[in-house]
């Protein structure tokens, strides 16, 4: 019984392991960076600005 956990344990690794890439590598082609570049820039020239004065 001992050895059948020892063979068990790679084998859940492995299935975990594939898991964990396949949510990983998922496509994210619903996430729209637009509305996060735009805040960005927004961000980016209020800096700017703020810097500019002093």
């Amino acid at each position: 019984m001992a050895a059948l956990t020892w063979l068990l344990i790679p084998l859940f690794a492995a299935i975990g392991a594939g898991v964990w890439g396949s949510w990983a590598g998922r496509n994210r082609s619903s996430i729209e960076d637009g509305t996060e570049l735009a805040g960005y820039t927004r961000f980016r020239e209020a800096m700017e600005r703020s810097h500019s004065r002093g």
